[in-house]
């Protein structure tokens, strides 16, 4: 079981996102307001919690740069080991639920994110998903798999 650490948005694709502290999540759409939201299959972004820190430590000097959405993510989820998930894994998020259909991305030629903080982690790191059910996320709500 994971946690939501935090829910962020952005009203222009390849850019951070904000912290917007909880959000309405649309069926088969996304996060209501957020530039990536729409039909089709990357209608979420995830990071985990602990991939973010991990990152924070080996990149100490960009450390202060990092916060809440710079990877261009929308939820960070903390106790859920990305990596181990499979593209059709479910995640549940209170009524919301969401079905991975991405892990990875192609990253664009030196995405702006990448440039503020020196290389962005969501090629790797980054899964993303489509949404099952929609209903509201926020920090704290328990994530099941």
């Amino acid at each position: 079981m994971g946690k939501i650490i935090a829910v962020c948005m952005s009203p222009e694709k390849g850019t951070a996102k904000q912290n917007v502290h909880y959000a309405r999540v649309v069926e088969n759409h996304g996060l209501e307001g957020d530039a990536h939201a729409g039909k089709w299959h990357r209608q979420v972004s995830l990071l985990s919690y602990e991939t973010i820190e991990n990152f924070k430590a080996e990149m100490a000097g960009a450390s202060p740069l990092i916060t809440d959405g710079s990877f261009g993510e929308n939820i960070i989820i903390e106790g859920i080991d990305f990596k181990n998930l499979s593209v059709g894994t479910k995640l549940q998020i209170g009524q919301t639920e969401l079905l991975i259909t991405q892990i990875g991305k192609e990253c664009h030629s030196q995405c702006i994110i990448g440039q503020t903080v020196g290389r962005c982690i969501m090629p790797e790191e980054g899964v993303f998903a489509q949404v099952l059910t929609g209903g509201k996320v926020e920090p704290g709500e328990d994530v099941t798999v």
